[in-house]
């Protein structure tokens, strides 16, 4: 029998999650469906009341729904509690189960793209402080490095930083260039650079020439920050395999298989931004 997951947002038809599990499903031939479902937020309740007999299995969450779930799931995973948000739901042990795999999808982009980055590491500069900023530092903080969070609106990231406290500082955006000189690391996590959005307009003449430039951004699939980046030398790192590597969970908790992020799937996904840019 096919087994039924699920994408939930609003709006959803966006979403290139269903491309990704597709192409999961004939890799490792699993009987599964993916489902694209636009439900607002007056829905909500209804489709969680009928959740079991739909025999959905699980499926991810997006806006604006991300904490808007919790209260109809059993319980939350640590992942989630830290993000204080949901984008994985499965079922675990009889439980209805909400986890959060923005911070692992960045973390294992990262990894993929710029092995080693983190060899030396010990400075990371974060822009924004959003959900992308949460899901950075709660990777970033799992490996000991102390965080910068630069942000347009300072009391935002202080929030952010309180939040997860330790060695997480926060700092309006005219802080950036002094932070920059000592950062490892330099996370755009704002939408700035995003087709449609205005640039993020920055200087990098400030970071290290070891530093590793990271934009959460995926369209383009080349931003102007990570443009100037390898004008620079910098090692570069963009948004796409966070999308690809967060899926890799909620495979693994609904089908029991751990796909792989291969060469192949970054190619067509990325094929079809291209394809989507050269349309607008």
């Amino acid at each position: 029998m096919t087994q039924r997951a699920f994408v939930m947002g609003h709006p959803i038809a966006h979403s290139r999650s269903p491309m990704l599990h597709g192409y999961w499903f004939r890799q490792l031939g699993v009987d599964g469906s993916y489902e694209r479902l636009d439900i607002s937020p007056d829905k909500l309740a209804g489709f969680f009341a009928n959740f079991k007999e739909a025999g959905w299995i699980g499926g991810n969450v997006t806006v604006p729904h991300k904490s808007a779930v919790i209260p109809y799931l059993d319980r939350i995973d640590a992942n989630a509690q830290a993000m204080g948000a949901v984008n994985t739901i499965f079922w675990q042990d009889g439980e209805l189960v909400g986890g959060n795999a923005d911070g692992i999808g960045f973390m294992g982009n990262l990894d993929e793209l710029a092995p080693g980055w983190d060899a030396n590491a010990l400075n990371a500069v974060v822009i924004g402080a959003g959900g992308a900023a949460r899901a950075a530092v709660h990777g970033l903080k799992g490996r000991g490095l102390a965080i910068s969070l630069c942000n347009r609106t300072l009391p935002h990231a202080e929030a952010l930083a309180a939040h997860f406290g330790g060695d997480v500082s926060a700092h309006g955006l005219d802080a950036l260039p002094g932070e920059m000189k000592k950062a490892d690391l330099l996370v755009n996590a704002t939408s700035l650079g995003m087709v449609g959005q205005p640039p993020l307009e920055i200087d990098l003449g400030n970071l290290k020439p070891a530093a590793t430039v990271c934009d959460v951004v995926y369209v383009p699939l080349e931003t102007a920050l990570l443009s100037q980046a390898k004008a620079r030398g910098h090692r570069t790192v963009s948004g796409l395999g966070m999308l690809l590597h967060q899926g890799v969970f909620g495979f693994r908790k609904w089908f029991g298989q751990i796909p792989t992020v291969s060469a192949e799937l970054r190619k067509l996904i990325t094929d079809d931004i291209l394809a989507g840019q050269a349309k607008s």
